[in-house]
């Protein structure tokens, strides 16, 4: 599809049917709270931040395997990956690198000192109860990593009575899947325990004459534990573990059943305290472990991420004051690398919410025992000036250190210096009943981007890392969403130009523009939902010399509660059957189905 075509098709639709961003439900889930903004609990309603909410019935009801499949039909995202579910993917917020995307799960930091980012595949959705999306950078929050955005996921919390669950499905490819757990609280302890199991039997994932034709199958085994305990009406425990265990077939060769493995391991604990009325505190120790390896050809990494927090809330009235401490420690062992590094961070914020005006102020300092100092800071602005009607605001800067692989592999140089970016953005939304509509403009230009180049002063004579780039990444988001006669509609649009500053290129795997529209609406008993993702060519090289064509999916949903405790959900996912490519020569699923069945008693 051209972008000229899909511009046209979208743009109206996304004006005239105006939904809102923040939200995938009605105008009620702006009355929520989110924490990703800021690190604290905020009103959605009160946020200057670009951000976006994934509830579990939207999950639940997407009928995929994969949290990036989930994210690749939220405003602002895209996402490429080389084959089926399972194997290698990259997230773009605002076409920012994979890499610069910061990600936690339950406040534990995810990431790799490999290649850098979250690996994407590894993460078992069927754990996810929440998903808080956070467009634009968040140093001055969070610290390096956060050029892009800020996306953090949540597992279930324990409340009410015990309530148990039980669900199955299949799909098209030889899909299955098994999900159980249960929650619920006693007193002053919540808890909630879940585990799940994802297989299929995939597709031949890269259908060219040098690669095993076999098809290209995964097997996914994950649970999950969150337990809380309330030791007075002013302090709580939490704590929160994770694991989950990837094997996936790729191809890269002819014969052999080449195979990705993934073993995810999170696990965090955390004391909340409220002193006084105006003052609360939250102290956090968390450590999450990746390990990916190959087989046959040997290939092992690991990643160990530790990170201590002190948190402290000041609340006077319209005033909020924030304080922390911080120290992260990040280690690899990719033979014969066995590096460590650590940053040790004061972040300070403050927020003012009176009548029409909001304020958002934070300041952070990182020292980094590789390359010392960094500061950060991001200002932003909400001015309400009329009922329903906000418009924003903010400037910020962020940082990313480089990798471990990055400086100390074959490939590495160790004077790398740390990735760093400017921000500017303005947005405009508006939201009354069921009513939306939000309108983003930003520009984020990164200085010191590391590229892989020619042979240099590195140790391998094929190519090395180096600080030669300077990318932009700029655009509108147009987001909307209408009750019109029973039905729900909403449609997104993004507008980009995520480019090379040096060559004009632009950069590999991301469109100018992507969108998508939806409906849903109630027949009877049944919930029925149609969408579609649309996208405009991309570039699968920096030279701009390979182009991977435009295309457009239409998914269909529909679910039932069959009983008082049984629901049914049924889903077909690219409708038409089209052919189209995320990364060049690698194969993308036709038309499946898939069927879900669960118990949960009322």
């Amino acid at each position: 599809m051209s972008p000229a075509r899909l511009a046209a098709l979208a743009l109206p639709l996304s004006c005239a049917l105006p939904w809102s961003a923040q939200a995938q439900s009605s105008s009620s889930a702006l009355k929520e709270t989110v924490v990703t903004a800021t690190r604290v609990a905020q009103p959605l309603s009160d946020l200057v931040a670009d951000v976006s909410i994934i509830d579990r019935e939207t999950i639940e009801r997407s009928g995929v395997t994969g949290v990036a499949d989930v994210l690749a039909r939220v405003p602002g995202i895209e996402i490429s990956r080389n084959g089926g579910p399972g194997t290698t993917t990259s997230v773009f917020v605002r076409g920012a690198e994979s890499r610069f995307t910061a990600v936690y799960i339950d406040g534990i930091r995810i990431d790799t000192q490999s290649t850098g980012g979250a690996a994407w595949e590894s993460i078992p959705l069927a754990l996810i109860d929440r998903i808080e999306v956070l467009r634009g950078p968040a140093a001055a929050v969070y610290g390096s990593d956060a050029l892009g955005g800020v996306i953090q996921l949540f597992t279930k919390k324990g409340e009410g009575a015990f309530a148990p669950y039980v669900g199955l499905g299949l799909g098209s490819l030889g899909t299955r899947r098994l999900e159980a757990g249960f929650s619920g609280s006693q007193g002053d302890f919540d808890y909630s325990v879940g585990v799940a199991r994802d297989s299929s039997d995939g597709f031949n994932a890269r259908p060219i004459p040098t690669m095993n034709p076999d098809r290209d199958g995964f097997r996914s085994t994950s649970g999950n534990a969150r337990l809380g305990l309330r030791l007075s009406p002013t302090q709580k425990l939490d704590a929160t573990l994770l694991a989950n265990d990837l094997n996936s077939q790729y191809d890269n060769s002819l014969k052999l059943d080449d195979r990705n493995h993934h073993k995810l391991q999170a696990m965090g604990l955390n004391w909340q305290s409220q002193w006084s009325e105006v003052w609360s505190s939250k102290v956090s120790v968390s450590e999450s472990r990746e390990l990916y390896e190959t087989t046959p050809s040997p290939y092992l990494s690991i990643t160990r991420l530790r990170n201590y927090l002190f948190q402290n809330e000041i609340r006077l009235g319209a005033h909020l004051v924030t304080a922390a401490l911080e120290r992260r420690e990040d280690r690899l062992e990719n033979a014969p690398i066995d590096r460590k590094r650590s940053q040790d961070a004061l972040a300070l914020g403050y927020g003012y919410t009176y009548q029409q005006h909001t304020v958002q102020v934070n300041l952070r300092h990182d020292q980094d025992s590789e390359f010392g100092g960094k500061n950060t800071g991001s200002l932003a602005y909400g001015y309400a000036f009329a009922p329903g009607w906000r418009a924003t605001a903010s400037v910020g800067n962020a940082f990313r250190a480089p990798t471990l692989y990055q400086r100390f592999s074959i490939y590495g140089v160790s004077s790398l210096r740390p990735e760093s970016s400017r921000n500017v953005e303005f947005g405009l939304r508006y939201a009354q009943g069921s009513s939306s509509f939000g309108v983003v403009a930003y520009r984020n230009r990164v200085s010191d981007l590391i590229s892989f180049v020619g042979a240099g002063t590195c140790q391998s004579s094929f190519g090395c890392y180096a600080n030669t780039a300077r990318a932009e990444y700029e655009g509108m988001t147009f987001s909307g969403g209408y009750q019109l006669a029973g039905v729900s509609l909403r449609a997104s649009l993004d507008v980009q130009n995520p480019r090379d500053l040096d060559t004009g290129k632009q950069l590999a795997r991301r469109s100018r523009q992507h969108a998508t529209l939806g409906a849903d609406t109630r027949v009877g008993n049944w919930l029925l939902g149609a969408e579609a993702q649309l996208s405009g060519k991309r570039y699968d090289n920096v030279a701009n010399t390979t182009v991977l064509g435009g295309y457009s999916l239409i998914n269909l949903s529909a679910s039932t509660r069959l009983a008082k405790d049984w629901t049914l959900l049924a889903r077909v996912d690219n409708l038409a059957d089209k052919t189209y490519q995320l990364a060049n020569t690698y194969a993308t699923a036709g038309r499946t189905l898939y069927v879900g069945l669960k118990w949960a008693p009322q």
